[in-house]
């Protein structure tokens, strides 16, 4: 192989101006997001419209929450499509595996920085974290399990993932040629290294799973265990949670997987078998939403209770029934476009990017709708009905933090590859 320039696979270390004006917008929308965030840092959380319950006629928990719901449930699907692929060995489904994890370890990321917002005086109640947290609460859990224990698994999973491609572009001279061999940290592909590096990522996919599924469900129980606010108590809010993150997840999975296949040329190893998958996954999973859906509406409007249906009445009829059907609508329709493709056996990617995009407008708006109509309309004392919609300030964080997303999913496509490395790297620099 000596002679021959050896380039790194899949576009890394070369910036193109194409690319440094999608990472420019993007960087933008971050910078203008961070210019908000200094608003409400400056002036308090009075520059949000979010106001105390009850006498001040507001929610506490807005469309930060939301966010946070939704950026932690998108991330459920990323693992464990990663993992299960570990776990089963499913080689067509292998190309996509390092997307996944990326989109977990960036959405847990944003995830937190959404919580850091909320919080107003993020360093008085993360100080006070320690001093005051009650382990039997769903809100240590939530921070123990998601913000760190699960950060903290996905990122080692990447990490390990990763090893063997590192090794192979360390081999590769050049500006990052370096910085591979520190993430390498010395993996040579030797028959042991390989043996015992696969058996590792296997028992730790097998401790992930459990962990994503309680995870997940501990942030249901933030909002199903709280007995006194209607809306909110239910049995079906964990598994809920579980099955709208997948929903979610792989719908941006799928969209994300296009977007790269279609800017690195790889059609043949993001082929339709491994979409296919990821749309039958998602539509099952949304199946089993709508008939948590279906069991929760037919409760509250059959046996509910006075507060319960004020809850009901505004999303059917109310201030937020254009919320809600539209949420509706949105996870019936990716439902017809898959089912179609399925009996026509007729798959189109852009359909299937268009569900995608679909099921997680559908995810932000339910969200929201979880979040906001309990505090507004839900509540068991004399209060006047609530009110609560979202600034600019927030509008701009939560779009400062997709910015960001971006940001770092484009960065990453140019240090590292954002596919498995083929083997005819392998000779690179020897």
């Amino acid at each position: 192989m000596t002679g021959h320039v050896h380039k790194l696979p899949h576009e890394v270390g070369r910036v193109t101006a194409k690319w440094l004006v999608i990472a420019g917008v993007a960087a933008l929308v971050t910078l203008f997001g961070i210019f908000a965030y200094s608003q409400e840092a400056i002036e308090g959380m009075v520059a949000t419209n979010l106001r105390n319950l009850g006498t001040m006629g507001g929610v506490t928990w807005g469309l930060y929450v939301g966010f946070v719901v939704y950026f932690v449930g998108v991330s459920f699907a990323g693992i464990t499509v990663a993992a299960l692929i570990r776990l089963f060995n499913w080689e067509y489904l292998k190309p996509v595996a390092r997307i996944a994890e990326l989109l977990t370890v960036i959405s847990l990321l944003l995830a937190t920085i959404v919580i850091i917002a909320d919080l107003g005086q993020p360093l008085r109640g993360l100080m006070a974290l320690p001093r005051y947290a009650r382990p039997q609460s769903p809100f240590f859990g939530t921070f123990t399990l998601v913000v760190s224990g699960y950060l903290f698994a996905s990122l080692v999973y990447l990490y390990l993932d990763s090893r063997r491609d590192a090794a192979i572009c360390a081999r590769v001279p050049g500006r990052l040629q370096r910085f591979h061999r520190v993430w390498a940290a010395g993996y040579r592909d030797t028959p042991a290294q390989q043996k015992r590096h696969t058996l590792t990522s296997f028992w730790l996919a097998v401790a992930i799973v459990p962990l994503l599924i309680t995870a997940h469900s501990t942030l249901g129980f933030v909002f199903g265990l709280q007995v006194g606010r209607a809306g909110w108590f239910s049995a079906l809010q964990a598994p809920g949670f579980v099955v709208m993150a997948g929903v979610s997840g792989l719908g941006l999975l799928i969209v994300i997987t296009a977007i790269v296949r279609r800017t690195l040329g790889e059609e043949e190893r993001l082929n339709m078998e491994v979409f296919r998958f990821l749309g039958v996954a998602m539509v099952i999973l949304t199946f089993v939403y709508l008939y948590f859906m279906a069991v929760e509406l037919l409760t509250a409007t059959y046996a509910a209770g006075e507060h319960e249906q004020r809850i009901t009445n505004a999303l059917l009829s109310g201030e937020y029934a254009w919320m809600f059907w539209l949420t509706i609508a949105f996870l019936v329709i990716p439902v017809g476009l898959i089912l179609f493709q399925a009996f026509t056996r007729k798959w189109s990617i852009p359909l299937l990017v268009i569900s995608g995009l679909l099921v997680n407008i559908a995810a932000m708006f339910k969200r929201y709708l979880l979040v906001v109509p309990s505090q507004t309309h839900g509540s068991a004392l004399p209060y006047e009905t609530g009110s609560y919609h979202p600034n600019w300030i927030e509008f701009s964080v939560i779009i400062g933090l997709f910015g960001l997303g971006t940001l770092l999913y484009l960065l990453f496509m140019k240090i590292f590859p954002i596919l498995p490395v083929d083997d005819t790297l392998e000779g690179a620099g020897s």
